[in-house]
């Protein structure tokens, strides 16, 4: 299944796209796709309703995250070989590990907008993991039966407030919309190889990023298992596994996101984002 959350922000409601593309309304069936209906009982119950009953929705109404609360957000770094050697670090023993505060997550076509004074947002899409059952210090060979499903993520960084502020990686990590995820949730039925995607992501038409979670330096399966030794991971929050490479602080010379860019991207079978780029209020005169 692919399930969405849509309409206006803060006021989304459930639904799921057919086979057909066609996306039809479940809120007579679920109250939201919330962690509560993450589970397997709830996945099957919600994949055992015949879409043609489900009402259709017309026209094109927005997309928001297609899970909502989420309890954390995990992300990894340096998880491509390739991207650690254009950001100059070894590639990991250990996955490494932060924070990205939930505030910043937002639907997956919402606009970007770059933080006050910034002159290095930069992008990042990754495979997302939405975990359905609670995970707790769980062996490699049974993780991904604690995933839900995946989605898209792009993982937007300000690369001074990251490197240059002190501290850990959660400040150039958080700022308000730099967590655009969606545009659906695709059940864990339907990716039976998480390490076998392709993925990409395109500025004004540019094609940065373009690589497959076959280069992941860890898999899904053991990161799932690696994070649920250090924490539990609870229904509803999203580990988001890395990037390749392509990212605009590793090209020569680094560039960064503008306002009036556009970023898309995507992974197959996943769904794609758009997200135009808009200056900080309080820079809006500088804006080109």
């Amino acid at each position: 299944m692919k399930l969405v959350r849509y309409g206006a922000h803060g006021t989304e409601k459930p639904g799921l796209i057919d086979a057909n593309g066609v996306l039809r309304d479940l809120s007579d069936a679920v109250a939201d796709i919330d962690p509560s209906a993450l589970s397997r009982e709830n996945i099957k119950r919600l994949a055992s309703i015949d879409p043609a009953t489900l009402p259709e929705v017309k026209g094109r109404p927005r997309f928001g995250a297609p899970v909502s609360p989420v309890g954390k957000m995990i992300c990894v770094g340096m998880n491509y070989a390739k991207h650690a050697a254009e950001t100059g670090a070894a590639v990991p023993e250990q996955p490494v590990l932060f924070m990205k505060a939930t505030s910043a997550i937002m639907g997956p076509n919402d606009d970007v907008v770059i933080p006050r004074g910034s002159t290095r947002t930069d992008w990042e899409v990754e495979l997302g993991v939405v975990i359905g059952e609670t995970a707790r210090d769980v062996p490699v060979d049974a993780a991904l039966s604690h995933v839900a499903g995946y989605v898209v993520v792009n993982d937007l960084s300000e690369r001074e407030f990251q490197f240059e502020h002190g501290g850990q990686w959660v400040k150039g990590k958080s700022c308000d919309t730099f967590g655009p995820i969606g545009p659906w949730l695709v059940t864990a039925d339907e990716v039976p190889g998480p390490q076998s995607l392709r993925l990409w992501l395109e500025v004004n038409g540019h094609r940065y990023q373009d690589s497959n979670t076959s280069d992941m330096v860890f898999g899904v399966a053991k990161l799932v298992s690696y994070i649920s030794r250090y924490m539990t991971l609870m229904p509803g929050d999203v580990i988001s596994t890395g990037t390749p490479a392509g990212v605009g602080l590793g090209l020569k010379p680094p560039t960064y996101l503008r306002p009036g860019d556009v970023i898309e991207l995507g992974i197959d079978g996943l769904g794609r984002q758009r997200q135009q780029v808009h200056a900080h209020p309080a820079d809006q005169g500088n804006a080109r």
